[in-house]
């Protein structure tokens, strides 16, 4: 079955002087990721830019309205994702536990709708 890791962090956690945190936490998920790719468990992921890029299209009553950033105003962003293939939801939440972060944050896991259930 496939599961979406959502990765959900404080972007302030990547802003130091010289971009270490930065670098350090790409090599994390390279190391992460390469793993994955080792056991044959990745298909798909990426990682997104800061939510002053965003703009969130907003529907209600029939209309469509156009805002920056992104649509929730909250501490932690999603920052990016795995897609991944295992066995069960304990299989995916083993890989969760060991996802790089850079300070606090969750990865929300969720079940990908496969077109057959």
């Amino acid at each position: 079955m496939q599961y979406a890791l959502l990765i959900y962090e404080d972007e302030a956690a990547y802003r130091d002087e010289n971009g270490r945190a930065w670098r350090e936490i790409i090599a994390q998920h390279q190391a992460f990721a390469a793993e994955l790719v080792e056991k044959g468990l990745l298909r798909g992921g990426a990682g997104l830019k800061t939510t002053n890029t965003a703009t969130t299209v907003r529907r209600a009553g029939g209309q469509c309205g156009l805002h920056d950033g992104p649509f929730a105003e909250s501490k932690e962003q999603l920052g990016g994702f795995y897609l991944i293939e295992v066995a069960d939801l304990d299989a995916a939440l083993a890989w969760a536990r060991k996802l790089p972060l850079a300070g606090d944050g969750s990865i929300e896991v969720r079940p990908v709708i496969d077109g057959t259930t």
